[in-house]
């Protein structure tokens, strides 16, 4: 009977420690002060400089739109392809020199360039070699989509393709279906593409000041990975509930054992 109640009071300890506290699982917690009004200014995004094997969608138009046709995708009309394989397809791809080949144009370095300045460059080109100024050319690039890997603990792991100039941290975890109970928010990885090579960046969700950090919002080829809580790994459960159980199956065990021996 004394190892019972031994036994019982371990698997108490455990079960109050086991549960995920409430402070580890709620955004953007307001951790510094007691009140509970606050004032953040989100950081301004930095323009975002491509890199290689980013995809460009290159539109020009002109005053005689036929001039510049072969400028433009052909794909459009596919009205069966998705906005990413049209992308794909119809994009401009940037090769390991940080090229993009134009029709007309030939190949145009614009590896480190923000998208206004590939603007630039374009119309600029376009003037020099096969335009007027009164042909009134107007060049757009956008990036096609936003494309990023979420992987771990969220609730669609694998590649997702928004179609947003800007997307922050928390617009991607809910794009991936969210992060579970037995995800870890509070050291979410960013792994970040830089032309030295990658790094990782972690980020608290459940503190409020991560809207100041410069990683808040996400770039084209990130890695978000969420590990597991710990809770997990001992398998007693996330909640008090789920432990309650856990113990009550292990007691029932142990009690069924010591009669056993008993007899």
């Amino acid at each position: 009977m004394n190892k019972l109640l031994l036994l019982t009071g371990v698997l108490l300890c455990v079960l109050s420690t086991s549960c995920i506290p409430h402070k580890d699982i709620v955004y953007l917690q307001n951790k510094n002060t007691a009140t509970d009004s606050t004032q953040v200014m989100v950081e301004q995004q930095k323009p975002y400089r491509v890199q290689i094997n980013d995809i460009l969608n290159v539109r020009v138009k002109a005053l005689d739109q036929e001039s510049v046709g072969i400028l433009n995708p052909a794909g459009e009309e596919n009205l069966s392809a998705s906005g990413a394989e049209r992308a794909y397809f119809d994009g401009f791809t940037i090769d390991v020199h940080g090229n993009i080949r134009i029709p007309t144009l030939g190949k145009i370095n614009v590896l480190g360039y923000t998208t206004e300045e590939i603007e630039q460059l374009i119309e600029q080109q376009l003037l020099d070699e096969q335009f007027k100024a009164t042909a009134n050319i107007f060049v757009t690039v956008k990036l096609a989509g936003l494309s990023y890997t979420a992987s771990g603990e969220v609730g669609s792991p694998g590649t997702q393709i928004i179609f947003k100039d800007r997307v922050t941290i928390f617009e991607a975890v809910a794009n991936a279906g969210e992060i579970p109970l037995t995800g870890n928010k509070k050291e979410v990885q960013i792994i970040r593409q830089y032309p030295q090579g990658q790094q990782i960046h972690v980020l608290d969700l459940t503190d409020i000041e991560v809207l100041n950090s410069p990683y808040y919002y996400i770039q084209p080829n990130d890695i978000i990975y969420v590990k597991p809580v710990k809770q997990k790994t001992w398998g007693v459960g996330v909640n008090g509930r789920e432990s309650l159980q856990t113990i009550i199956t292990v007691l029932g065990l142990i009690t069924t054992t010591i009669l056993l021996i008993n007899r």
